[in-house]
């Protein structure tokens, strides 16, 4: 008999599937919010930046709402073992989620800013950049639903590359500051923009981690991805 099983009713394993399946809505609606805001400065369509502001609230609304019923989990239940394993990861999760959200909420920022003004070819270096956090950032979250600790632990090692392309996209967009000064604040923008996206591949990261530890009771935050 499994853990969850063992508990003698079923409330616990409703209010723990309560909590995984808003955690699972709120990674719909943050992955739904950075394609919106990447969208809307790679098409250049800025009422698709101002829905991803507007949507945030929903975000925030729904990490309270883990917070709180994992709190209750823990004071009615008492979990031990796997069962709190899964109420601390899912809590921590949500923490993650929320600030790719945060992350997709500054690009829609920027990007709307740089709509109003003509178009910066290096713009486009950010779309590789962008195709490979959302792969990351899925991967985590299919890999926490799924359990499955093999998918986590390559996401560990795959963010390296993000921070990569992170790294490339500042050298080159800095190199045509130098070329047009006048646009130096437009140019900024894209990097800030690369920042935000580097930063959803390092949630991703967090996520995996805490889906590892969820399923398998490994913790591998400080544990070197190999090459």
């Amino acid at each position: 008999m499994s853990e969850m099983n063992a508990h003698i009713s079923s409330p616990f394993e409703k209010a723990l599937n309560k909590i995984r399946d808003d955690v699972i809505m709120m990674a719909s609606l943050a992955e739904r919010s950075v394609r919106n805001a990447m969208t809307g400065l790679l098409e250049r369509n800025t009422e698709l930046c101002l829905r991803v502001i507007a949507d945030d609230e929903e975000i925030d609304q729904l990490e309270k709402q883990v917070d709180k019923d994992g709190i209750g989990i823990m004071l009615r239940f008492q979990p031990v073992a796997t069962d709190l394993r899964q109420v601390i990861s899912a809590m921590k999760i949500s923490s993650n989620l929320e600030r790719v959200a945060d992350q997709a909420v500054n690009i829609g920022k920027r990007a709307r800013k740089l709509n109003a003004l003509p178009v910066i070819d290096e713009t486009q270096l950010l779309g590789p950049m962008y195709a490979d956090a959302m792969t990351l950032f899925g991967d985590s979250v299919r890999a926490f639903v799924e359990e499955n600790v093999e998918l986590a632990v390559s996401v560990k090692g795959r963010d390296k590359a993000i921070d990569q392309q992170d790294l490339d996209i500042s050298r080159r967009v800095t190199d045509q500051m130098a070329r047009q000064p006048e646009r130096i604040t437009d140019y900024l923008n894209l990097i800030f923009i690369a920042r935000h996206l580097e930063r959803v591949g390092d949630h991703a990261k967090n996520i995996a981690e805490d889906a590892v530890y969820a399923a398998a009771a490994e913790d591998i935050r400080h544990v070197r991805a190999e090459a």
